[in-house]
């Protein structure tokens, strides 16, 4: 495992020891139930809310507007359909061409109940047009869902001015943060949005555990009914191990983000200088500071990308691909067909994503293989 080196950041982050640690100390020791009166349950209780106010430390809220869920799919599914089931009849919804399935596919199935839905077009970086935006908005628009940091090309959509354009047409708007929160700084005291959601697994938490920022005043129809956890939000008894892992993890991600996103957007760089010169690898998404620091994709016609991948696990590097694989036929990106790019392109899509382990060293190593792979093929 030492001669390993791992780039899928973007799929899921170790743990940090840290949370691992606190993780265990709370598993065996402070495993009563919130909901209950007695020490047990306020020791939990106050696990908690510590963990609540560390996430909202580093998102700049208040403690109150974080809602725990299982995880950043969760999160957006609950202000989706927590929007939806508001209403009597279908409404008008807007999102992005390039949303993450966790967005898309909600959308899909609110779109056969009846709900109008607008997919805002983007550039070939993968970037909304806010004009378009303002041409989308009717009257019947209630929901407005753009996500933050693009999950397979990198790109970071301009949030600020698209959640202004919302709240001037006082329509709520919801981002998939997930790639972006323990990566840059996130300020919801100066961001007009109404909701956000966030995952702690991409950021060295432990994966089944995540949140949804809900703005006060906002109102949202629960996914879960029963106990009436979380503010009515989310039913079920909290799983405190995994929201004190949350905790400690953002507490972490806030003292180092801003040191630790300029090592990785410089390691990230550097990826991108040392192959600039293969005619062979084109890169994908945004290629200056509107991009996640840690982001490094690429597509090609020569292999597909589950080859490329495959190809780097055999020489101990991990990374991942934009491509599928159904019914034995590797199918293209619907990301990377939707910026344009050909069948074979979309087809060869891949992703490599940086984080607290990667040194220069696994980058100078990465280039040197994708360079044997590609002067093989």
């Amino acid at each position: 495992m030492n001669n390993q080196i791992y780039l899928d950041y973007g799929a899921t982050t170790p743990p940090r020891p840290e949370v691992i640690e606190l993780v265990c100390e709370v598993m065996q020791s402070e495993w009563g139930n919130p909901s209950s009166l007695h020490a047990w349950g306020e020791r939990s209780a106050m696990i908690i809310e510590r963990s609540r106010l560390q996430v909202a430390q580093l998102l700049n809220c208040d403690s109150s507007e974080i809602i725990f869920t299982s995880g950043g799919t969760e999160a957006n599914n609950l202000a989706i359909f927590g929007t939806a089931w508001r209403y009597s009849t279908p409404q008008h919804l807007i999102i992005s061409e390039v949303e993450h399935s966790a967005i898309a596919q909600p959308v899909e199935f609110l779109q056969s109940q009846g709900w109008q839905v607008t997919y805002l077009k983007v550039d070939q970086s993968g970037k909304v047009n806010p004009q378009d935006l303002i041409d989308s908005i009717r009257t019947n628009t209630v929901l407005v869902s753009i996500i933050y940091g693009q999950n397979e090309v990198g790109t970071l959509q301009p949030i600020a001015e698209l959640s202004k354009i919302c709240q001037a047409a006082q329509i709520p708007f919801h981002t998939d943060a997930v790639q972006v929160v323990g990566k840059l700084p996130i300020d919801l005291e100066n961001l007009e949005v109404n909701f956000l959601s966030l995952s702690a697994h991409k950021f060295y938490g432990i994966q089944g555990i995540g949140a949804l920022f809900i703005k006060k005043g906002n109102v949202l129809a629960p996914l879960l009914r029963g106990g009436g956890q979380e503010a009515g939000l989310r039913s079920g008894t909290q799983p405190i191990a995994a929201i004190a892992g949350l905790g400690i993890a953002a507490e972490l991600a806030e003292k180092e983000l801003v040191e630790e996103s300029l090592r990785l957007s410089d390691l990230r760089d550097r990826l991108f200088a040392l192959l600039t010169d293969l005619p062979t690898l084109i890169p994908t998404g945004e290629m200056n500071n509107e991009r996640l620091p840690h982001h490094v994709s690429f597509c090609q016609s020569l292999l597909n990308g589950r080859e490329i991948v495959r190809k780097l696990n055999n020489l101990g590097i991990g990374i991942s691909s934009g491509s599928a694989c159904s019914s034995g036929k590797i199918s293209p990106s619907p990301i990377l067909l939707t910026l344009g790019f050909s069948e074979a392109e979309a087809t060869g899509g891949i992703r490599i994503t940086l984080g607290r382990d990667t040194t220069a060293e696994n980058i100078n190593f990465t280039a040197k293989v994708l360079r044997q792979v590609f002067s093989k093929s």
